[in-house]
């Protein structure tokens, strides 16, 4: 016990009385470190609670911008594939038409040639029949004169006369 009464005596009481007020809080330190530690404890897990809520609701938003993304990536792509669709049977349609004018076009030019042939057919069998009337007339005046000189030869020598 002397040592410990050496100790206490003198500056020995001022280092219990540090230590009490330490413990038992007249310094803020570790006389209400209970309640301190208590409310640190308590920040530090409302912090933990407030960061775990913050990165959920961050890799929420994470999954829903990359979920978005890749709905609009494949209606994107969708979209892109009706476009290719529609320019195919645009273009499908356009050759089709293409190729139902070139028919039209060949069988225009068919009948156009049909007609002409028709027309000059046409003329030609009018300008014939004209020519051969034409010979008729020709060939029938050719035999009047022909009977005319027979009979102007007649009337003008008789038979009659002749033979008297």
């Amino acid at each position: 016990m002397g040592s410990n009464e050496s100790m206490l005596g003198g500056g020995g009481w001022l280092f219990v009385i540090v230590i009490i007020l330490l413990l038992g809080g007249g310094f803020g330190g570790f006389g209400n470190s209970g309640a301190n530690v208590e409310t640190a404890i308590n920040s530090a897990i409302n912090n933990q609670t407030t960061q775990n809520g913050l990165r959920d609701v961050l890799l929420s938003s994470a999954n829903n911008n990359y979920e978005t993304s890749m709905l609009i990536s494949s209606q994107n792509l969708l979209n892109e594939q009706q476009r290719s669709a529609d320019q195919i049977n645009i273009i499908q349609g356009f050759n089709q038409l293409s190729s139902a004018l070139a028919g039209i076009s060949n069988q225009l030019s068919t009948c156009c040639c049909d007609i002409k042939t028709t027309m000059l057919q046409s003329q030609y069998d009018d300008a014939l029949r004209e020519l051969n009337k034409a010979q008729a007339e020709a060939i029938a005046q050719a035999q009047s004169q022909y009977l005319l000189g027979v009979m102007g030869k007649w009337v003008a020598n008789a038979p009659a006369a002749a033979g008297a």
